[in-house]
């Protein structure tokens, strides 16, 4: 995955947003002010993303290129190594759920506002 399908795949999600709150260097997703992936824009060599406490065990555990988040609480979040040999379904999935995650823990009027998001 390129760093533009990157982008582009996390912008397909409802309410996503992009910002760069970090500095110039770091391009970071949200879902209701709540942040869901990080990156790199100048190497693009991982992405941090939110997981599951066991489920992100179990990653770190099966897959050489899961690591626990770099500069995140690391019990909540991975770095996934980009290059690596991380398959694009994979990684799509591991977006899809640190998406579900943060989404799932928004105030309830805002799920529901992300519910009806215009397509």
């Amino acid at each position: 995955m390129h760093i533009e399908d990157f982008r582009d795949y996390c912008l397909l999600k409802p309410g996503a947003t992009e910002e760069t709150p970090f500095g110039p260097d770091t391009l970071v997703f949200k879902v209701g002010g709540k942040i869901f992936a990080l990156t790199d824009l100048n190497t693009f060599a991982s992405i941090n993303l939110k997981c599951d406490p066991e489920r992100a065990i179990e990653l770190r555990e099966q897959h050489e290129f899961v690591l626990p988040g770099f500069h995140m609480n690391k019990k909540h979040w991975n770095t996934v190594l980009i290059g690596t040999g991380i398959s694009g379904g994979l990684l799509r999935g591991l977006i899809d759920h640190s998406y579900d995650l943060v989404r799932a823990s928004l105030p309830r009027a805002v799920r529901e506002e992300l519910d009806g998001w215009p397509w």
